[in-house]
């Protein structure tokens, strides 16, 4: 017997027009583009996920940097100084202090300018 596939093809081409729903042209309306775009778009942001955390870290290290020398020390000074004085402060909560709390960030850079 003849089996009819159109129910589940229509399904599966649905499925992949709806991922495509924010792109441009042919990509909302033609299955074959669609396909492209979305299988595109999910290694863009398989890609991205991890460059996030690369970005993040390379933010916090620019506003750590930014706020110490503002103190009169260089990034590099401020975390061997704080690698010798056994403060371990991790960078996301160091960058947050620089931002959020002056006071606290210019105490741990007094803590570390201290001989």
């Amino acid at each position: 017997m003849r089996v009819k596939r159109g129910v589940a093809a229509h399904a599966k081409h649905k499925k992949i027009i709806t991922r495509a729903k924010g792109m441009q042209h042919y990509r909302t309306r033609s299955f074959r583009m669609a396909k492209q775009g979305v299988i595109k778009a999910l290694r863009y942001s398989y890609r991205d996920r991890r460059n996030k955390k690369r970005d993040l870290r390379s933010l916090w290290i620019t506003r750590i940097n930014n706020a110490s020398r503002e103190l009169g020390l260089s990034y590099s000074q401020l975390i061997a100084g704080m690698k010798a004085k056994n403060i371990n402060i991790d960078r996301k909560i160091l960058s947050d202090l620089a931002v959020n709390q002056p006071e606290a960030f210019k105490a741990i850079v007094n803590t570390v300018k201290e001989k």
